[in-house]
C-alpha cells in the first residue's frame, strides 16, 4: 500500500518536533497507522537547526503545499487566525484532510471550518490545540462517550500556572515571575493572551463544545486574568486552606452552559490543586464515570508533536472509511448540536474570597457585614489582620457561601463607595471541584 503524503506549514518549536517525531518513530508509527507516513513537502520562512531535513523539499510559500496534488494531509502550524484559515479552507476545498493545533483558529472558525469539511467529507483534527500531549479531547470525545458530562475545570495554560507556583513557593510578585517566564520562553514579549486567559478561553471553548455538545462560542466566554493577584492573596488562601489556581471552568446547568476563565480558589488537597510549574491538568465530570483527572505537558515541541501526529495516524487509519460514520468533530452529531445558551456571568453562582483593604475605624466590619447581608450573601468565615505598617489599612479577608455573580458585583459596588474602604477589592472565586 503507497505511503500517506503529509505537508507541514510551519517549522518552528511544535512543526519541528513534528518533523523529527515522525522521522524518530517512522517504523513504530506506521505499525499503528497501519500505512507509511511520508512528509512529502515543509513550508517554512526560516529552517529549524534541530531538523536534519534530508532531501525534504522545503518552500516559503504555504500554499504550493497546501495545492501539492501528492499530499493528503495538510499539517497547519502556523498560528494564528488570518494565512491559517485561509491554508485550512483551501485544504478543505482541495479535499485534503487537515490536522491543526490551532486553538484559536478552532475556538474562532471551527464552526466553519467543520462545516466546509463535512461538506467535502474530510477530517480536521485537532487533538494538540488544547493542553499539548494530553489527549484530552480524545478522552471527552471517545473515552468518555457513555456519561453526560457535567462539568470541565482545567489548568490549561502552563505560563499562568508556573507564575502562581512561584509566587506560592517563593513569595515572589506576578511581575518579577512574569519577567522570569518571559526569559525562560514561556510567556510571549507580549504575555496577554497568557495572563489574561485568553489562550485559555480559546482551549475551553473547545472542550465545552464536545464536553456539551454545542456550537463553539468563544465570543460568550467570561475571561479574567492573574495580573492583580498578590503574595498576600496567595498566603491568605493558604490560611484558608485553599490554594489559586487560573482555572478554565465549563458547567452544564439547567439554564445553561457556564464559560468562563478567572483565577480560583480551590481546596489544596485536590489532585489538581498540586499541579504545579508549566504542567496542564484537567479534571472531567460525568455522571457515569465521576471525576477524572487528566496531567501532562500543555506545551513543548515534542509533547505537542505526540498529539499531532496521534491525529495524523487517526486520520490515516480512518481515510477509506465512510466520512458520515467518522467520529464527529464536536463528538456529536453535526445536526444533534444543542442551543443550550452560554450564560452571562452575572447569572453564575459560585462562592467568593473577598479581600478588603479597609481603614482603622471601629464599625467597618459591621457595615460590611451588614451591605453583604442586605443582598443575601452569606459569609462562612472572616479573617481581620493588624493594620498594615506603611498606610495604616487592615486587610479584611471573607470567603462567602454561594451566590450569584450579580448579587456579588452589587454588594462590591457598595463596598467600594464606602468612605471606609480603600481602593478596589480584590475578588477571587472558590470551587470545591466536588
Amino acid at each position: 500500500m503507497k505511503p500517506v503524503k503529509v505537508g507541514i506549514c510551519g517549522l518552528g518549536t511544535v512543526g519541528g518536533g513534528t518533523f523529527n517525531v515522525l522521522q524518530r518513530n517512522a517504523v513504530e508509527i506506521a505499525r499503528r497507522a497501519g500505512r507509511d507516513i511520508e512528509v512529502a513537502q515543509i513550508a517554512a520562512r526560516h529552517l529549524n537547526p534541530a531538523c536534519s531535513l534530508g532531501a525534504t523539499p522545503v518552500t516559503d510559500d504555504v500554499f504550493e503545499v497546501v495545492n501539492n496534488p501528492e499530499i493528503d494531509i495538510v499539517i497547519e502550524l502556523i498560528g494564528g487566525y488570518g494565512v491559517a484559515r485561509e491554508v485550512v479552507l483551501q485544504a478543505i476545498a482541495n479535499g485534503k484532510h487537515v490536522v491543526t493545533a490551532n486553538k484559536a483558529l478552532i475556538a474562532v472558525h471551527g464552526n466553519e471550518i467543520f462545516a466546509a469539511a463535512s461538506e467535502k467529507g474530510v477530517m480536521v483534527a485537532f487533538e494538540a490545540s488544547v493542553a499539548g500531549g494530553i489527549p484530552i479531547i480524545k478522552a471527552v470525545r471517545e473515552g468518555l462517550a457513555a456519561n453526560q458530562i457535567d462539568w470541565v475545570a482545567g489548568i490549561i495554560n502552563g505560563t499562568g500556572n508556573f507564575i502562581l507556583t512561584e509566587m506560592r513557593d517563593k513569595g515572589r510578585t506576578f511581575d518579577d515571575v512574569l519577567a522570569e517566564a518571559q526569559a525562560l520562553g514561556y510567556a510571549e514579549a507580549d504575555p496577554t493572551f497568557d495572563v489574561e486567559g485568553i489562550d485559555a478561553a480559546h482551549k475551553l471553548t473547545i472542550l465545552a463544545s464536545i464536553a456539551f455538545g454545542i456550537p463553539l462560542q468563544f465570543d460568550k466566554a467570561y475571561t479574567e486574568g492573574i495580573s492583580k493577584l498578590t503574595t498576600a492573596d496567595v498566603r491568605y488562601a493558604e490560611a484558608f486552606g485553599y490554594r489559586i489556581k487560573h482555572l478554565g471552568i465549563a458547567r452544564r446547568t439547567s439554564d445553561g452552559v457556564e464559560l468562563r476563565v478567572h483565577p480560583t480558589l480551590i481546596p489544596a488537597d485536590r489532585l489538581i490543586a498540586n499541579v504545579n510549574g508549566v504542567m496542564n491538568a484537567v479534571m472531567v465530570n460525568g455522571d457515569a464515570v465521576g471525576s477524572t483527572l487528566y496531567y501532562g505537558a500543555g506545551a513543548g515541541a515534542e509533547a505537542t508533536a505526540s498529539s499531532i501526529v496521534a491525529d495524523i495516524i487517526d486520520v490515516v487509519r480512518t481515510l477509506t472509511t465512510d466520512p458520515n460514520n467518522r467520529v464527529p468533530h464536536l463528538a456529536f452529531q453535526a445536526h444533534s448540536l444543542s442551543d443550550l445558551p452560554v450564560l452571562p456571568m452575572g447569572e453564575v453562582e459560585t462562592a467568593y474570597y473577598l479581600r478588603i483593604q479597609a481603614k482603622d475605624r471601629p464599625g467597618v466590619l459591621a457595615k460590611v457585614a451588614s451591605i453583604l447581608s442586605e443582598r443575601g450573601i452569606n459569609i462562612e468565615s472572616i479573617l481581620q489582620k493588624e493594620a498594615e505598617e506603611q498606610d495604616g489599612l487592615v486587610p479584611i479577608i471573607i470567603m462567602t457561601h454561594r451566590v450569584l455573580e450579580q448579587k456579588m458585583n452589587d454588594a462590591i459596588d457598595a463596598l467600594e463607595a464606602l468612605d471606609d474602604i480603600a481602593g478596589p477589592l480584590m475578588r477571587i472565586r472558590v470551587e470545591q471541584l466536588n
